[in-house]
Parts: structure tokens; C-alpha cells; sequence
């Protein structure tokens, strides 16, 4: 994990700031938001998201390194399944930050913080889509136009005589609708 910033530690040394945010990572993980301060909430951000960033692996290794930071195996193991499963499509910011006014004993500035598990926008998953279809589709273009071009041909000279045919179906029909239309509108 990353060393703690310089300066004040949130009202301790560096390892009660260390101890402070595996607590609130582990609160934030099991109720899946949590009311803190904003500087807190601010510090905690980073943090929360490596963790869900190591969860999304998913590897025996990852897992042990997330243990040494949050001791309670029921928390890692829903990390691990649910949170991981849940944002696996999105790239990061898995959680938000929201203020929410002041707090009333000692005016603290207060905010939620709270994880993203809304699947990635619509907008997105088919732009994404879209991508990795071009993607697919490049190399098979590459090598199909010169097996593609007597097909092509003979495709269409095929659907040409079927064509004609279709509409002939359908102009005997059409010829049939038109005096029954009239014997109505006649009525």
C-alpha cells in the first residue's frame, strides 16, 4: 500500500491512520456505504479501490495480501465475490464520494462514500461492443475478399430470379385487394 501522505494523519501517527483506513475499507466493504468525514472519506478513496482493484485478479496471492490489511475473512471473501463480479466491466472509480452537509455536534464536514455496483452505462457497453467487433472483424476482412468475390456474384445472381418471383406472388395479391377496397368504399 502506499505510504502515508506527509503531514497531519488524520489525528494520529501513521500507523493509527494505516489501522484507520483497513477499519473503514472493511465497513465500507460489508454495509456497502458508509457517513464519514470528507477528509476521511478522501483518504479512504484510493485505498478502497486498490483493494477492489486486487479483488478483480482474484489470484491466491492477491487475496493473502488483502487479508494482511483487513483481517475479517468474511469481508475479503464477499470483496472477492460479489464486489469483484459486480465491477468487473468498469475500468475504476469504484466508489463514490457524496457531501452531505455538516455535522451537528462539531460542524465537521460530513459525506457518504459508497461503491459503485451499477453496471457500466448502456452507452458505453455498446461502444465497447462495438470496438471489439471491428476488432474481430479486421482480420477475417483481410483475408475474405478474395475468397468472398465469387460468392458474392454468385449470391447475387441467385437472389435476382427469387426477387422476381416474390413480386410476382405479391402483384396477383395486391390486384385481388384493390376491388374489394373499392366494394367497401362503395358501401
Amino acid at each position: 500500500m502506499p505510504t502515508p501522505a506527509k503531514g497531519p494523519r488524520l489525528g494520529g501517527g501513521a500507523a493509527h491512520e494505516r489501522l484507520m483506513l483497513a477499519n473503514l475499507s472493511a465497513a465500507l466493504f460489508e454495509h456497502k456505504r458508509i457517513t464519514t468525514t470528507v477528509t476521511k472519506a478522501k483518504r479512504l478513496k484510493p485505498y478502497a479501490e486498490r483493494l477492489v482493484t486486487f479483488a478483480k485478479r482474484g489470484d491466491l496471492a492477491s487475496r493473502r495480501r488483502v487479508l494482511g490489511l483487513i483481517s475479517n475473512k468474511g469481508i475479503v471473501h464477499e470483496l472477492f465475490t460479489d464486489i469483484a463480479q459486480a465491477v468487473e466491466n468498469r475500468d475504476g472509480g469504484y466508489t463514490r464520494i457524496t457531501k452531505i452537509g455538516n455535522r451537528k455536534g462539531d460542524n465537521a464536514p460530513m459525506a457518504v462514500i459508497e461503491l459503485v455496483l451499477e453496471p457500466v452505462s448502456a452507452k458505453q457497453a455498446v461502444v465497447a461492443e462495438a470496438t471489439q467487433a471491428a476488432a474481430n472483424a479486421a482480420p477475417v476482412a483481410e483475408e475474405a475478399p478474395a475468397e468472398e468475390a465469387p460468392v458474392a456474384e454468385e449470391a447475387s445472381a441467385t437472389e435476382a430470379p427469387a426477387a422476381d418471383e416474390a413480386a410476382a406472388d405479391e402483384a396477383p395479391a395486391a390486384d385481388a385487394e384493390a376491388p374489394a377496397a373499392e366494394e367497401k368504399d362503395a358501401k
